[in-house]
């Protein structure tokens, strides 16, 4: 069993964790009220969007994310939450140095606190639990955004559930075999369509693109015909399943939380790697983390 597919497997278990660590840091997790902005980079900035949105919606106070590598400085927040997996990545740290110049208080959820991040962030929550050896990233991701989904009150044991029956359950037939993918959204669940889009490019090397649900007819909906598949990993707005299938596409409408939709995804990565005689440990271009240095990039 390949590392991704052993980890992907035990994220029920890792929520459950986080949920319950959740009250123990409410203190270092944004108050309400508080203007937030949530950063990370690659997957963890695509949990940044869904958290941010799952804040706003418990009105909690103005969220905002960002990739790390773009973040405003012009701007003023109360906090800054930094979703950093390995803890080394380039942007984050940079930023985080920044900040901790400008007086800007900072948290840092992380999966290894062995790790430069913990001179620069002024908080810590570590989720040392749910890292992983794996390059391409699930339950440390998925279980820093349900960390923050229990800190709003948007967490139920529900979930967990749902994501237990989301690995046991038989993926839809024939989409090992499809190449070509797009995942829908709405509200928070817009950030993990765009996650499920990255898992099955970073996994598999499938042509994969994600959207808000009403955004999809708005031109992407010419690229779906014959061999392609739209899922939507939340509740899909009216008429649009209708379109998909009445254009000669593979339908998959989700059914369970929108998180543990995202798991779904994930194991149809892994098997379409497995089609495609892929290794999903050992993703084309890939690093866990991009450490920039001088004249040099590592790509994640």
């Amino acid at each position: 069993m390949s590392h991704v597919a052993y980890e992907l497997g035990t994220q029920p278990e890792c929520w459950e964790r986080a949920a319950e660590l959740a009250p123990a840091q409410r203190s270092v997790l944004p108050q309400p009220g508080e203007r937030t902005a949530i950063v990370g980079c690659g997957t963890s900035y695509f949990m940044a969007q869904a958290a941010a949105v799952l804040r706003e919606e418990a009105g909690q106070g103005e969220t905002d994310a960002f990739p790390a590598s773009e973040f405003p400085r012009h701007r003023r927040y109360d906090r800054v939450i930094a979703l950093t997996r390995s803890g080394t990545t380039t942007e984050v740290l940079d930023l985080l140095a920044g900040l901790r110049d400008a007086g800007v208080p900072t948290t840092a959820v992380i999966g290894d606190p062995a790790t430069p991040v913990i001179s620069l962030a002024d908080e810590l929550v570590v989720l040392d639990f749910a890292d992983e050896r794996s390059v391409v990233q699930t339950r440390f991701a998925t279980t820093a955004l349900t960390l923050l989904r229990a800190h709003v009150g948007r967490h139920d044991p529900g979930v967990v559930a749902d994501a237990r029956t989301a690995l046991a359950e038989a993926l839809p037939a024939e989409l090992e075999s499809r190449g070509q993918f797009t995942f829908l959204g709405r509200g928070w669940s817009v950030g993990l369509a765009n996650e499920a889009a990255l898992k099955m490019r970073e996994a598999s090397l499938s042509w994969a693109e994600s959207y808000p649900a009403m955004e999809y007819r708005h031109g992407p909906v010419s690229i779906t015909g014959p061999g392609t598949v739209t899922w939507s990993l939340d509740e899909a707005p009216e008429g649009i399943a209708e379109q998909v299938v009445g254009a000669g596409a593979q339908w998959v409408a989700g059914r369970l939380d929108p998180l543990a939709e995202l798991v779904r995804v994930h194991r149809l990565a892994v098997a379409v790697a497995a089609h495609q005689k892929l290794d999903p440990d050992a993703p084309r271009n890939l690093t866990r983390s991009v450490i920039l240095t001088t004249g040099e990039e590592a790509v994640r």
